[in-house]
């Protein structure tokens, strides 16, 4: 059976452990690589960024989070994965996206599955962002084997604007699968 959406799970990432998708991390802000957690993102408004505050915003804050894609399929490879910004809140801050350097791994690698930053407003190292808004125009990702996870990076730059009601984005994922 093909690939489904359900399949695809996207998951906080966690700095603590020794191996990839074994403990919980359900704080967004801790979300700054090494290992994928089992913890999946939510879908609700601030389940990935908290709301910028206006000193935030007068300072054009620049905050980054790492997340996962994680392949749950039993048994098919998710091929040629993309990642794009499905949808974004015009006028407020800017999202951009960067796949991490790290090749996919199998979700319970001990070795570290991403790079790793101090906080929420140090980039990754050596990551090249951009903002794509359609799926075939994404960042590749490349493959995702079933039982493997590949690390993308979403940077998020507050743009100095008059408040905005829900300001957000919807990460798009792509893929082709056999079957």
């Amino acid at each position: 059976m093909a690939i489904a959406a359900s399949d695809i799970k996207v998951k906080l990432s966690i700095k603590t452990g020794s191996a990839g998708n074994s403990a919980a991390q359900a704080d967004p802000n801790a979300s700054l690589g090494k290992y994928i957690s089992t913890t999946e993102v939510g879908t609700s408004l601030h389940d990935l960024f908290d709301a910028i505050s206006g000193t935030e915003n007068a300072a054009s804050d620049v905050e980054y989070r790492c997340v996962f894609i994680h392949n749950a399929h039993g048994s098919l490879t998710a091929e040629s994965v993309s990642v794009y910004i499905d949808s974004e809140t015009a006028g407020g801050a800017s999202i951009a996206l960067a796949v991490d350097g790290t090749a996919a791994s199998a979700i319970g690698s001990a070795s570290a599955q991403a790079d790793e930053v101090a906080d929420e407003s140090t980039a990754p190292s050596g990551e090249s962002f951009s903002s794509p808004t359609t799926d075939g125009g994404g960042i590749s990702v490349g493959d995702i084997a079933a039982g493997e996870c590949r690390a993308i990076w979403i940077r998020r730059t507050a743009a100095d604007t008059a408040a905005i009601d829900a300001d957000g984005f919807t990460l798009g994922v792509a893929w082709d699968t056999a079957a």
